[in-house]
């Protein structure tokens, strides 16, 4: 998992996130430590996160043809301000995962072992 953390980490903005490597997540999804009986049974956190990532980054892509559409004159007005407050919401909760993220991440952090 810790390999696939990596990876999602050294992507760049032209790699995109089809460069995950869902082997590396999905081999070691299936070991499980003691006392976590069954929970490798469902999707790694590895993939959630970056499903939700390519799902932001799609929306936010789709807002962008929507706004050029509308310039051109091919989309009307109320599907631009739809997509766009689509992605607008897509960002705010992208931001509000990153933040309890990194709320939890500052948490253990500050944990005394």
């Amino acid at each position: 998992m810790i390999s696939s953390v990596q990876n999602v980490s050294n992507l760049s903005m032209t790699r995109a996130l089809g460069a995950v490597d869902t082997e590396n997540s999905a081999s070691s999804a299936a070991t499980t430590m003691p006392g976590t009986a069954g929970a490798a049974n469902g999707p790694s956190f590895a993939s959630v996160i970056g499903g939700m990532a390519t799902d932001a980054v799609n929306s936010l892509k789709g807002a962008e043809s929507m706004s050029f559409a509308g310039i051109k004159g091919t989309a009307t007005t109320r599907e631009v301000v739809d997509s766009m407050l689509q992605a607008e919401q897509t960002l705010q909760t992208a931001i509000a995962i990153r933040d309890k993220v990194v709320t939890a991440f500052l948490e253990v952090t500050r944990m005394q072992m």
